[in-house]
C-alpha cells in the first residue's frame, strides 16, 4: 500500500511540475515594428543612432514576464545625428575593431535570466549581455502593456572590450574622452 501512495505521489509531483512548463507562452518580438537606438556621450557632447534586432522573443507564465532572448545585428550600427562624409566615418569607425568589431562579431545577443516585478506592468530585468564575445551581467527596468515593452539599458562599454577614447584604458585623453556608459533604449513589439 506505501508503495502505491509513493508511486502515485511521484506521478502527481511529475505531471504538476511537467504543466508548470507549459504555461510558458513565448512571443516573438515583430523586429520591423521595433525600434533599437543607442546614444554615446563624449565630454565635447554626444552621438546617437541605431541598431537593428536579428530576432527577439519574450516569454511569460500568464501575463507576468518570465524571461527572453534577442539577438542584435551588429552590422546595422549607424549614427542618425550626423549627415554625409561625417555620418559614414563614425559609422565606419563603429563598425571597426576600435569599437564594435562588427566583421569578426556580427551579432550580440541579451538572454533575461531574471525578471521580478516591481509595480504594474513593471519589472526589474536581469540577463547576460554579450558583446564583442564578452558576457556580463546586466540589469534594467522593463515596462511591459499589452503587446509592446520597452527599457532604457546603461552599458558599460569597458566590460566589453570596446576601448576607443575610453579612460578606463589611456590616460591624458583630455576632451577627446569618450565615456563608458552609454544607453540603449529599446521600445519593443510583439
Amino acid at each position: 500500500m506505501k508503495k502505491k501512495i509513493l508511486k502515485s505521489a511521484v506521478i502527481l509531483a511529475v505531471t504538476l511540475g511537467t504543466s508548470a512548463f507549459n504555461d510558458i507562452d513565448t512571443k516573438k518580438v515583430d523586429i520591423e515594428k521595433s525600434e533599437v537606438t543607442w546614444k554615446g556621450y563624449k565630454v565635447t557632447g554626444s552621438h546617437e543612432g541605431t541598431v537593428a534586432l536579428k530576432s527577439g522573443e519574450l516569454e511569460f507564465n500568464g501575463e507576468t514576464l518570465t524571461g527572453g532572448n534577442f539577438a542584435v545585428d551588429m552590422t546595422t550600427i549607424g549614427s542618425t545625428d550626423l549627415s554625409g562624409d561625417y555620418k559614414g566615418k563614425l559609422d565606419g569607425h563603429l563598425k571597426s575593431d576600435d569599437f564594435f568589431g562588427v566583421e569578426k562579431f556580427p551579432t550580440a545577443t541579451l538572454k533575461i535570466t531574471n525578471a521580478k516585478a516591481n509595480g504594474k506592468n513593471s519589472y526589474e530585468v536581469t540577463g547576460d549581455l554579450t558583446i564583442k564575445g564578452k558576457t556580463n551581467p546586466v540589469t534594467f527596468t522593463m515596462s511591459v502593456y499589452e503587446n509592446k515593452a520597452n527599457a532604457t539599458v546603461k552599458i558599460d562599454r569597458a566590460k566589453y572590450d570596446v576601448r576607443y577614447g575610453s579612460g578606463s584604458f589611456f590616460d591624458n585623453l583630455g576632451d577627446k574622452t569618450i565615456y563608458d556608459e552609454f544607453d540603449l533604449v529599446v521600445d519593443l513589439a510583439f
